[in-house]
Formats: C-alpha cells, sequence, structure tokens
C-alpha cells in the first residue's frame, strides 16, 4: 500500500525563535558542597571534643589514683609533730612580738647624751595601750649640756615630748640636777632580733 501524497516522509523540526540561549548558574551544587563542608567540620570537631573528653577523665582518674596513694601513705604522727611545730613558732613569734626590748633604747641615749650629762635614776613604765614612759632624774655639769640634751632627743624624734623640770643650779660647782619625763616611740622599746 502507497501512502497518501500529502504526508510527508521525513520530518525535521524548525527552530522555535530567534531568542538567545540564558544561561543560568546551578546554586544548589555549590550550597550542597558548602553545606556539607560545615557537616564535615562539625562532625570532626565533635569527634576532637569527645577524643579530648576522654583523655581528661583518663589523666583525672591517674592522678585521682596517685592523691590516694599519697594519703594512704601520710604518717599522722608526723603531722602531729609539724602542727605543734607550727603552733610552737606561732606562739614565739608572738611573744616576741609584744617582747620589750631596751637595748635600743639604751644605744640611743648613749648617743644623745653629752658626755657631761648622766642619770642618777630611771623608770620606764608601760600603761595599759601599750604606751612606753620614761621618768628619770640626773645631773647635767651645766645649764648648756642640759639644753644640748633636750635638743638631741627632739632631733631624734624617738623620744618624745621631753619635759626637764625640777632644775636646780649647785651653787658649789655649777652644776644642774633635773628631772625628766618623756613618752618613747615604739620603735626604739621593740625587739629586733
Amino acid at each position: 500500500m502507497a501512502l497518501p501524497p500529502t504526508i510527508p516522509t521525513s520530518f525535521v523540526p524548525h527552530p522555535t525563535g530567534a531568542a538567545p540561549r540564558r544561561f543560568r548558574a546551578d546554586l544548589t551544587g555549590a550550597f550542597d558542597f558548602f553545606a556539607y563542608g560545615v557537616l564535615g567540620f562539625v562532625f570532626i570537631l565533635a569527634l576532637g571534643v569527645f577524643l579530648y573528653g576522654r583523655v581528661l577523665a583518663a589523666d583525672k582518674l591517674a592522678k585521682d589514683a596517685k592523691v590516694s596513694a599519697a594519703l594512704t601513705s601520710i604518717d599522722l604522727e608526723t603531722v602531729d609533730d609539724f602542727v605543734r611545730l607550727r603552733d610552737r613558732l606561732t606562739s614565739g613569734q608572738v611573744l616576741l612580738e609584744k617582747h620589750m626590748a631596751f637595748s635600743t633604747l639604751f644605744a640611743a641615749l648613749e648617743k644623745l647624751l653629752p658626755a657631761t650629762v648622766r642619770f642618777t635614776s630611771l623608770r620606764l613604765s608601760i600603761d595599759s595601750s601599750g604606751a612606753t614612759s620614761m621618768e628619770g632624774s640626773g645631773v647635767a655639769k651645766s645649764f648648756n649640756a642640759l639644753a644640748a640634751t633636750s635638743a638631741a632627743f627632739a632631733q631624734d624624734g624617738r623620744i618624745k615630748d621631753a619635759i626637764f623640770s625640777n632644775i636646780t643650779v649647785n651653787a658649789k660647782d655649777s652644776s644642774v640636777s633635773f628631772t625628766l619625763s618623756a613618752m618613747l616611740e615604739p620603735d626604739i622599746t621593740a625587739f629586733t632580733p
């Protein structure tokens, strides 16, 4: 049988227009690549944190074992001896801090007093607040020597409020007898090793 002459025997498609083709980028592939990269990084980071936690836990167990071994090896008698020694040293420190030593005062008096002034009596006292006072009587070769002593006390500053009273001049040799009352700074009477 033969085909009717109106039906073509071959078909060639015609182009659908002269419009240029547009290039379209596929961003879903790039986003997927980025998302998988972030997921991989987070997974590696989580794995690292997990492994580091296991290392820390093992280290803690080892240190706990060392501490318990050290605790069992402690000798309680030795600890008691150390506690008693610490208590004795603390008590000694407290006693030394409150201990009065007048050697610094006597060395200062030796340095400050002129050779022509001497004490015939000296009394040191401590009141309830801990302030130290000095009272004494003495003889000076002249009034000028007594004035030099007063100036030396004022310049030094450790013997404060020095008051010279009952000043009498001896008619025979012009010597001057006096009484002294003064307050002492704490550092001049404190014990220093």
